[in-house]
This record gives structure tokens, C-alpha cells and sequence, in this order.
């Protein structure tokens, strides 16, 4: 009784280290994403009135693990009946994320042939028209976060593809709920950041101060930090994308292999975007075209 005991506890803790082990490739497959991730909800965050930033987070925080929650069963059943249809998946999903860093990069050196965008002035909008805005964004949030959320579990999946099925289900379920959480947090320390600066130069009674000079820091860096964010995760996208390709499809890791991989990854992710919206504006353009016929 005590020896079968013991055997119990030795599986249980020889899973609990390969779960440990495995976890740690997993989030490192998957950290690209996860910068975009919290680059993108740290900007949809953004720009409400202060009371509302927690409960606009919070909104987005329940609908991802919403995402999660059907996503991962699915994911999890694919693996087990249908393996083979992860990769076409993984790839699908590089498309996106290649158009979407792609577009980004693309509109950013077409900026002079878009008119600037204007900010949203709440105080002239109604308390309708200022809730209809923010569920809008809450939305696109959720939207966004599905998308990612897919290429998360599947990215983590793939690091343990060979393993077990409980592995595999400890292991990406982990990965997807910490992905939430950790985003998601960073996400609000992020948008407080001005309203914490603004408290610390109110408590000071002299400007030069250490707290008000902290306090001016943390106002004037929270517009950085969410551009920095921005040009981070829209690099993360290209070499995530550029990554999935790289490395799934053989003729394109043989066409790169001799130069660094983090390069070819950024080069295939580039290329894959700019073919996509390629694509995209010719069907929108042909859309256009039959609907004035």
C-alpha cells in the first residue's frame, strides 16, 4: 500500500517537472505573440476617462477567457483526432499576423497619404455615445485577442506535440491562462501609470521633489511606453509569423538558412505580409469595382 503510494506520488511529480520543463519552451515559442498581445490591448486600453480604464480591462480580461475557453478544447481535440491539421492552422494563422505587422509597417510610410487621426473628445459625446464607443473597442479588443489566442495555444502546442495528452493539456492550459493574466495585469499597471504619476505630484508640495519628479516621469512616459509597445509587437508579429513559415515550410527554411534566423524570420515574415496585402487590396479593389457596375 505505502510502495503504491509512493510510485503515485514519484508519476505525480515526474509529470509536475516535465509540465515545469516543457512550459519553459512553450513560453519562450510563444513570447513574440504575447508582446503583441499586450502591445495591442495596452492601445485598445487606452484613452477612456480614468474611471473607466479598470472596468474597460476588466471587460476584455473576461471575454479572453471566454476565447480560451473554447479554444482550447478544440485545440485539444484536434490534437488528439486530428493532429495532422495543425500545422495548415498554425500557418492560416501566420497569415494574419503577418498581414497585420505587415500593414502596420506599410501605413506607416504611406502616413503622408492618410489624413492624421483625430482623438475621440468625450466630453462633447453622450453618455449613449460614449458607451456604444467603448463596447465598440471592448469588441475589437476580444476580437483581436481571439486571433492571438489561437496562435498561442497552438504555438504552445507544437512545443509538445510528441508529448503526452495530459501533458499537453497541463502544459498549454497553463500557458493560455497565464497569458491572460500576465497581459492582462501588465495591461492595467500600464494605463494607471499617469493617474499614479498625477497622485504623486499632488502629494508633493515642492515640484522638485523626488515624488514629483517620479510623478512627471511616469505622466510624460505612459505615451512612450504604448508607442514603444506598438513598434514592439509589430516586429513580435513579423517574426512570429515569419518563424511559423520558416520553420514549418522546408523550401523556405533551406532558402535561409545560411544567414541568422531571427534575419530570415523577419525577411519571410515581410514578404508573407506584403503578398498578402497584396492580395487583400486587389479583392477589395475587384469588390469595388462590381459594386459601381
Amino acid at each position: 500500500m505505502a510502495s503504491g503510494f509512493f510510485a503515485l506520488f514519484d508519476d505525480v511529480a515526474t509529470l509536475l517537472d516535465d509540465v515545469a520543463t516543457m512550459s519553459k519552451v512553450a513560453t519562450k515559442k510563444t513570447a513574440g505573440i504575447l508582446g503583441d498581445d499586450l502591445a495591442v490591448n495596452a492601445e485598445k486600453s487606452s484613452g477612456f476617462d480614468s474611471s473607466r480604464e479598470i472596468p474597460v480591462i476588466w471587460a476584455i480580461s473576461k471575454g479572453s477567457f471566454i476565447n480560451k475557453l473554447i479554444i482550447l478544447p478544440v485545440t485539444f481535440l484536434l490534437s488528439a483526432f486530428l493532429p495532422q491539421a495543425i500545422i495548415p492552422i498554425l500557418l492560416i494563422g501566420g497569415l494574419y499576423l503577418a498581414y497585420e505587422g505587415a500593414e502596420k509597417v506599410y501605413e506607416y510610410f504611406s502616413s503622408h497619404n492618410h489624413p492624421t487621426k483625430k482623438e475621440i473628445q468625450f466630453e462633447n459625446m453622450s453618455q449613449s455615445q460614449i458607451k456604444e464607443y467603448e463596447d465598440k473597442k471592448v469588441k475589437s479588443a476580444i476580437l483581436v485577442d481571439f486571433i492571438l489566442s489561437i496562435e498561442i495555444v497552438i504555438i504552445a502546442l507544437s512545443t509538445v506535440v510528441e508529448e503526452s495528452l495530459i501533458v499537453q493539456i497541463l502544459v498549454v492550459s497553463l500557458i493560455a491562462i497565464s497569458a491572460t493574466i500576465g497581459v492582462y495585469g501588465i495591461v492595467a499597471l500600464i494605463v494607471r501609470m499617469d493617474d499614479l504619476g498625477f497622485n504623486l505630484i499632488n502629494r508633493s508640495n515642492n515640484k522638485k521633489s523626488i515624488l514629483s519628479r517620479i510623478g512627471y516621469f511616469l505622466v510624460q512616459a505612459l505615451p512612450i511606453v504604448i508607442r514603444s509597445l506598438a513598434v514592439i509587437g509589430t516586429i513580435a508579429m513579423i517574426l512570429v509569423a515569419g518563424g511559423i513559415y520558416l520553420h514549418n515550410i522546408p523550401f523556405i527554411h533551406d532558402l535561409f538558412h545560411s544567414i541568422p534566423s531571427i534575419l530570415g524570420e523577419f525577411i519571410t515574415g515581410i514578404i508573407v505580409g506584403l503578398i498578402v496585402i497584396t492580395v487583400v487590396k486587389s479583392i477589395m479593389s475587384i469588390v469595388k469595382k462590381m459594386k459601381k457596375a
